[in-house]
């Protein structure tokens, strides 16, 4: 199977959050503006490369800087806690974005590392035209040898007007879906202990098989 499954197309997919423009208007803007900028995406990912490998906290510090205005990490941390996150302080809610940060970035430098050739089309942006602040932006990653993969950017737009990403959709998979299910899950074989699920995420994130998610879909 292609190398860009699992990790990999999830790191790419969140590395995409860097061309979406911090205010849009209709969904042609939309489609255009994450279309024109894919090469530049380009370009920054083979750069980074070398730097994962040189000094990888370099690597951590550049993408927290490059990814936070764009990725919504706090929104889509709770809703992976789900009803949980009731339960926990203010103090563990913000050690879990942080560790369900760090886990996202150790995706996408594998995706670095790891990825062969591969191209970005971005196909088509819709608002929700039931509620104009919420839009999705559908592309495919095609690999070298022609392998396509459908994704699609949840996003919405916050009280100040900018478009945030809050989910991703890789080949039908819900990814944020499969992140809640697996905290539930956690939680139940830790018999309710919040802090040790927070403590043990990354590990968790680790064996996480996206690829047969994917593949069961």
């Amino acid at each position: 199977m292609f190398a860009m499954r699992h990790h990999i197309l999830l790191g790419l997919m969140m590395a995409l959050a860097l061309v979406l423009p911090v205010q849009a208007g209709e969904a042609e803007d939309l489609r255009e503006y994450v279309d024109k900028n894919t090469q530049r995406l380009v370009d920054q990912l083979n750069e980074e490369r070398g730097l994962y490998e040189r000094d990888p906290e370099a690597f951590y510090r550049s993408m927290d800087q490059a990814l936070t205005d764009f990725v919504d990490f706090r929104r889509i941390a709770a809703r992976v806690m789900g009803r949980y996150a009731r339960q926990t302080t203010p103090d563990q809610r913000d050690e879990f974005v942080a560790k369900f940060k760090r886990s996202l970035f150790d995706s996408y430098a594998q995706a670095l590392v790891n990825a062969d050739d591969f191209e970005i089309q971005v196909k088509e942006a819709t608002i929700n035209p039931q509620n104009e602040g919420r839009a999705s932006v559908e592309m495919e990653v095609i690999s070298a040898s022609g392998d396509r993969y459908p994704v699609i950017y949840s996003m919405y737009r916050n009280s100040e007007g900018n478009w945030l990403m809050e989910n991703v959709i890789v080949e039908g998979v819900n990814i944020g879906l499969a992140f809640r299910d697996r905290f539930s899950q956690e939680i139940e074989e830790n018999r309710g202990q919040i802090q040790a699920v927070i403590d043990g995420w990354g590990d968790t994130v680790e064996s996480l098989n996206l690829e047969q998610e994917v593949d069961n879909s």
